[in-house]
This record gives C-alpha cells, sequence and structure tokens, in this order.
C-alpha cells in the first residue's frame, strides 16, 4: 500500500465518516435527498463500510437537491467544517466537496490558486437532465469534457499527455459556461434519464442510469451507521464494476493515493512551501 499505511488509512476514514454524519444530519434536517455513490456504494454493499484500501468517500444528488444543500450547509456546518462549492472563489472544479479545517489533505497537483482549501474532504457529485435521444446525450458528454478540462486546467492538472496538454490549452478559448449549462439542462427536470458527466465517471457507459436509479434509495449499513444507497444498487454497481462482488485478488490491487500528504492533526497550510517543491509519478487506479 503506497503512501499510506493501513493504520492511518483507517483513522482517515474514520474522520472521512465523521463527515458524513454532519452531512447526513444537514439532509435529513432540511430534507435533501442524496445518496453514497461509487465506491463508497460498493463498499456499503460489499463491506458494510469503507472498501478497505480506498481513501475517499463520495455522494450523489441530483441537480436540486445539490444546489439546495450549497445554499444552506455553510450556515450548518459550524466552523470544524468548510463547504467548497464548485465554481466558486478558490475552487474552479465542476462538483463540491465538503472539507475538514485543520486537516491536510495534499492531492498529486500543484494548484494554481494558493488559497485552495486542502483538508481531508468528502466528494458531492452532482446529477443532472439528460437528453432523451442518443445524438443530444453525446453532445452533453463532449460538453463535459470541455467543462472538466477547463476546471483542471484552472486547478493545475499535471499529465505528461501531449494529447491531454493539447485539450486542456483548446478548453481555455471554448465557451465552457455555455458547454455547463447544456450538461446541467435545466429545462429537462422529467427527464427519464440522468448522468453524471460532471461527476464521478470517466465513461459515457458508466455514467448514465435512469432517474428512478438516484431518486429512489435504501437505507444501509455502512460502518456503525445507515445511510441511503440506491435501491437499485446491483442495477448500478454493476454498471460502475461488473462483478462488484467479486475484490480483485490483493497481490493485484493497484490503485491511486488521493493523498499525497494526509494530517487530520494540522491544517494543509502548513504545507504550501512543501507542496511547491513535490513531484508525482504516473499512477493508476483500481478500487474494486
Amino acid at each position: 500500500m503506497n503512501g499510506i499505511s493501513k493504520n492511518e488509512l483507517r483513522k482517515l476514514q474514520m474522520t472521512q465518516l465523521e463527515m458524513l454524519k454532519v452531512l447526513d444530519q444537514i439532509c435529513r434536517k432540511h430534507d435533501i435527498h442524496y445518496s453514497l455513490f461509487a465506491g463508497t456504494a460498493l463498499g456499503a454493499v460489499r463491506h458494510q463500510g469503507f472498501i478497505p484500501w480506498d481513501d475517499d468517500l463520495d455522494v450523489v444528488m441530483l441537480r436540486d437537491d445539490y444546489e439546495k444543500f450549497l445554499l444552506v450547509a455553510p450556515d450548518e456546518v459550524g466552523e470544524a467544517y468548510f463547504i467548497q462549492k464548485e465554481f466558486s472563489a478558490h475552487w474552479p472544479m465542476q462538483f463540491s466537496k465538503m472539507r475538514k479545517n485543520q486537516t491536510a489533505f495534499i492531492e498529486r497537483y500543484i494548484p494554481k490558486d494558493p488559497e485552495i482549501h486542502m483538508g481531508v474532504y468528502i466528494d458531492i457529485f452532482p446529477c443532472d437532465n439528460l437528453y432523451e435521444r442518443k445524438a443530444g446525450q453525446m453532445l452533453q458528454f463532449i460538453a463535459s469534457k470541455v467543462v472538466i478540462a477547463h476546471a483542471l486546467d484552472c486547478r493545475g492538472y499535471l499529465t505528461d499527455s501531449k494529447l491531454k496538454k493539447m485539450f486542456l490549452a483548446v478548453s481555455r478559448v471554448l465557451p465552457w459556461k455555455l458547454c455547463r449549462r447544456l450538461c446541467i439542462l435545466k429545462s429537462r427536470a422529467d427527464s427519464s434519464q440522468v448522468h453524471v458527466f460532471l461527476g464521478a465517471a470517466s465513461k459515457m457507459s458508466h455514467s448514465v442510469f435512469p432517474r428512478a436509479w438516484i431518486e429512489n434509495t435504501a437505507e444501509m449499513k455502512f460502518e456503525d451507521g445507515l445511510f441511503p444507497v440506491s435501491a437499485n444498487y446491483d442495477d448500478l454497481l454493476t454498471i460502475l464494476y461488473g462483478d462488484y462482488m467479486t475484490p480483485t485478488l490483493e497481490e493485484e490491487r493497484v490503485y491511486k493515493v488521493h493523498g499525497e500528504i494526509v494530517d487530520l492533526e494540522h491544517s494543509y497550510t502548513e504545507y504550501k512551501d512543501v507542496q511547491k517543491t513535490m513531484k508525482f509519478d504516473k499512477y493508476t487506479r483500481s478500487i474494486r
């Protein structure tokens, strides 16, 4: 296991669990619908908690719930936490995070903006309306790539790929705000399908679901609590991971360590000088 020991990883997971409980309380108080998503949902189903080798926590919300959460949460979380809103000052990304203050979770990039909050986090992904026709869906997917490239370029994304570098450069002159509106598709709130193009998955086939799979949830054990997971978790996880109940063999597990520096006791601000000198190797990730 790279970068962080099993004991340290477990401490990180317990911090993220503490944050999830706060998020859950806010959502219940304000009637905001959300569910555990991606590897976190897989962990709930297969492990009744975190995947033992996973270092992040993901939730998903339909756009209306997502926007409501971003509106009410900053006043609810108190001084211990910070809501990092999409496309806000010091956060150019297309999804949001809930961060814990006075912690450090320094990821594998050097931010262009030195004021970016880099505490331990929960990823909060928006889920948006989808065109019914395939041509419209593909247009939305392509538009999402423009939005994401623009966001990554603003954040300080590092890559050795010449093709990716070229696309990042092109994204600076493309109408990313128009592309974002196309992705969100506010006018189609009754669409039969939804997408997470601006969220977790990179493949179109892993990003489109019937609306009911996100709307309908069931309580499921996750660590020492009960949290919402898609009532159609079997269908959802099969799309995301295939045979999701069969973990990869231990010796074959290769995964991305999101946090290059993880410190649960000190603020990320104490690592700004260190971060300027960080160098990163190539990496891959598979959380199965």
